[in-house]
């Protein structure tokens, strides 16, 4: 049940990233790094996702971040116990603040403020049910740092958590991770 709520997060975690960098986004290979906290049971299901990866056969470990690549991703081990991946901006999807995505069902987003280069922000997603505001402050067009409270619904119970992390542009050339197609 730990890891289930883990995956359908995930998507979340994407849709936050990728709005963040609606701001200003150069083009190219992004990592975003996130961590997950504020939840015994997720902070419970991070670690055990971790420690199933790890374990991992390599042939496993390749078809999944094979996979994972077709689809516009690459997820490895961040910094401090954070959840690292790798996305591709094109010059088309910059100039169009059209970013990837990977998120479920219907999920809005309303930007409250913009002040310098802070943004302040909400979503609301129907499925995987969640919610939740944050403050994204920008970088230039290369970098960001977000933190984000974030509400989900899972079997009839709500669970509050954090999610913190930073974005950071890698290289004008995304090599073999393609863009989200949507």
């Amino acid at each position: 049940m730990r890891l289930s709520l883990l995956r359908r997060s995930l998507p979340v975690l994407t849709l936050l990233s990728a709005t963040a960098m609606a701001q200003t986004t150069k083009p190219g290979l992004w990592e975003i790094q996130s961590k997950v906290g504020g939840n015994p049971e997720v902070d419970q299901a991070m670690a055990q996702m971790r420690q199933q990866l790890a374990s991992l056969p390599p042939a496993q470990r390749k078809q999944m971040e094979d996979m994972m690549a077709s689809q516009g991703l690459k997820i490895g081990q961040g910094a401090g116990g954070a959840m690292a991946m790798q996305i591709c901006i094109t010059p088309e999807m910059a100039a169009r603040n059209d970013l990837p995505t990977q998120a479920e069902g219907d999920c809005t987003t309303k930007i409250h403020s913009r002040t310098g280069n802070t943004v302040k922000l909400s979503f609301a997603c129907k499925d995987p049910q969640s919610s939740g505001e944050g403050t994204y402050t920008f970088r230039g067009d290369t970098g960001y740092d977000m933190k984000m409270q974030v509400k989900t619904a899972q079997a009839g119970k709500t669970m509050n958590t954090t999610v913190e992390g930073t974005g950071r542009w890698l290289n004008a050339q995304c090599g073999n991770i393609k863009p989200v197609v949507r």
